[in-house]
């Protein structure tokens, strides 16, 4: 069984390194170019196409891939969708984030500044241990200004009010980037941060499994004869 892994803005596979996944094959999908002027839902659904992700796949995405995961569940009811870090609408963006759709200054802030403004707010993303530190700051000295101004709009003018049944949230309590306060999830981890991947990978790993467990579960439940469904 395959496991579709779409990252966070800003980052790409490596941030989901240390998870371990019981009897799963991890594919980990890269950013194509967005079109001009590209909504995220409409990039969603091409990005699902370009890597042939299957209508019934598990996809799990981080901060911005759940928003991404989030379009792509809305659009195929049988996907099973995981978000780490994430927010399935945008009520649940801090309402001091969607304001900057208003003053777009992070279009007009060079590559430089914009990578010098990501390590000065490090530790927003509460690492604590020194070879995370370093994974973000290479993912911060590497990444494509010019997807990431894309992506910024994107997500600003964001405006889902849907959460499609065939997602699970799992979010950590002092997100400093997506706050808890103001996400509903299924699942809680305490003290985990924006990259609770990387510094509580063995917690997240564990909630997935069961999440995926669970998901396989009611699928065997479900095509044994006799299966009684509710509406």
């Amino acid at each position: 069984m395959k496991v579709y892994f779409i990252s966070g803005l800003g980052a790409d596979k490596t941030v989901f390194q240390l998870l371990k996944l019981h009897n799963a094959e991890p594919v980990f999908i890269d950013w194509i170019t967005p079109l001009k002027n590209e909504s995220l839902p409409d990039y969603a659904l091409r990005l699902k196409s370009f890597y042939k992700i299957p209508d019934n796949a598990f996809i799990a995405g981080l901060s911005f891939g759940g928003m991404l995961t989030t379009e792509i569940a809305k659009a195929f009811p049988s996907v099973k969708g995981i978000l780490l870090s994430s927010a399935k609408t945008s009520k649940e963006i801090p309402f001091y984030y969607r304001t900057g759709k208003y003053f777009s200054l992070y279009k007009w802030t060079s590559p430089k500044m914009q990578r010098w403004f990501m390590l000065r707010i490090k530790s927003w993303f509460d690492l604590k241990t020194p070879a995370f530190i370093k994974v973000y700051e290479e993912l911060i000295a590497n990444s494509d200004t010019a997807f990431n101004n894309w992506a910024v709009s994107a997500l600003l003018n964001w405006s889902n009010k849907i959460v499609p049944g065939n997602v699970v949230h799992v979010h950590g309590t002092i997100d400093k980037i997506l706050p808890y306060k103001y996400v509903t999830s299924n699942y809680t981890i305490r003290k985990g941060g924006h990259l609770m991947v990387l510094e509580q990978a063995a917690e997240v790993s564990a909630i997935m499994n069961d999440i995926i467990e669970g998901y396989l579960s009611a699928s065997s439940s479900a095509s044994q004869p006799g299966h009684l469904c509710q509406a």
